[in-house]
């Protein structure tokens, strides 16, 4: 009864914070903007129904994964309404879809102990999805990433991680000794070879993550995980010497002012950014974000730390590590070792794209072209994240 209680009081402050920033973003306008309430009003309708259908049905799983999301998801979509309303339209359609999803996949789902048999079907998919781009791909912001059909891209590889996980998690399940290790690891770097002859640096980042802290919570062995440090070390260092990308990101990292109006000019100008919100920030809407370039995805972090101050930037930080811990924790409680290694897989790859990203963006790590979760403008970024939750959901209500 306590924990219902503690939760609705946080889906009221969730409220509280959609209407008081879309609020905020009305009355600046002249005249007052309609348009912003009826995104506060829809968002908040959408979180409210979405939690009330989950309680209801579901009421044994972790509630708090859905609204940690849920509140990151209202930061973004704020902030991307600031920044270019009709993204913000589009971004509202993916939220809902990807709360759908999200539902869909708690109440459709059977049992996921069945599901840990089919690993050489992720494996194909798996690598369908990893290798697409490098063969039909299309070049945008210098990565060959992105897969055009119509008027719709999307990028294969967000799919290929939901099923690498499920393929690791599927092999890693009955290991035993080292050499229940190697095909999972020659599929691990044929994934990443992929991302680096796709110019995808950040999403070799995130697998080579996925994959260590998965090899980890199976084996408990560090000497395992210091040689995969190793071999990526190696990796790292025969790509700098080979391809050209990864010199300019290395050389932009390391010193970024001389080029800060060419090459450099994106990591540069969100530093700035940053650097002038502040601690307490400018105030929402009365920032520049736009002298940030792919401010709605890339560099979202950079803006909200512009207008609203590092303090909420850190408040953010938070967040995501308050959602890792209760997907972790629904992993200590999962009935099988498959269950348990998918939450791991799924809560990995959150952890590690938030840390990529915001890292490349304060110029902490080579800046990777690659979305903040559930904050950044994109529906394939959106949905796949809300898939992952929803698995990782599924696996809360199981293990009570």
């Amino acid at each position: 009864m306590d924990a219902s209680r503690d939760e609705k009081r946080l889906l009221r402050y969730t409220y509280l914070l959609c209407l008081i920033c879309f609020f905020n973003l009305a009355i600046i306008k002249q005249p007052f903007d309609k348009g912003a309430m009826v995104m506060a009003v829809v968002t908040c309708l959408l979180v409210g129904y979405s939690y009330f259908i989950i309680r209801k049905f579901f009421s044994d799983g972790d509630k708090y994964i859905f609204i940690f999301s849920s509140i990151l998801a209202v930061i973004g979509m704020v902030m991307i309404y600031r920044i270019d309303m009709a993204s913000s339209i589009k971004q509202i359609i993916w939220f809902a879809l990807g709360v759908t999803g999200f539902i869909l996949i708690v109440v459709l789902l059977p049992d996921l102990k069945s599901f840990g048999k089919y690993k050489y079907i992720y494996l194909v998919v798996t690598i369908i999805f990893m290798g697409m781009a490098t063969l039909f791909g299309t070049e945008i912001n210098g990565s060959k990433n992105w897969i055009k059909i119509g008027g719709y891209s999307f990028q294969p590889s967000e799919f290929g991680k939901l099923f690498l996980v499920a393929y690791l998690a599927s092999s890693l399940k009955n290991y035993k000794s080292f050499k229940d290790l190697v095909k999972p690891g020659l599929v691990v770097m044929i994934c990443l070879g992929f991302m680096v002859i796709q110019k995808d640096l950040g999403s070799a980042l995130i697998f080579f993550g996925i994959s260590i802290t998965m090899l980890y919570i199976t084996t408990s062995k560090f000497s395992y995980v210091a040689t995969c440090f190793g071999l990526f070390g190696a990796g790292a260092f025969i790509s700098y010497q080979l391809f050209d990308h990864v010199k300019t990101r290395v050389l932009i990292w390391m010193n970024p002012w001389p080029y800060a109006t060419g090459k450099s000019y994106q990591v540069v100008q969100s530093m700035f950014s940053i650097a002038s919100g502040g601690l307490t920030g400018s105030g929402l809407g009365l920032g520049y974000p736009e002298y940030v370039p792919i401010n709605t995805t890339d560099f979202i972090f950079a803006a909200l730390c512009e207008e609203l101050g590092i303090l909420i930037g850190f408040g953010i930080i938070i967040l995501y590590f308050l959602l890792f811990y209760r997907c972790m924790r629904a992993a200590v409680y999962g009935e099988d070792e498959f269950s348990r290694l998918l939450a791991v897989g799924y809560s990995a790859m959150i952890a590690s794209q938030v840390l990529v990203i915001v890292g490349g963006v304060m110029n902490a790590i080579p800046l990777t072209g690659i979305t903040l979760p559930l904050v950044s403008y994109g529906g394939s970024s959106m949905l796949i994240t809300f898939f992952s939750l929803g698995i990782i959901q599924k696996i809360s209500e199981e293990g009570r």
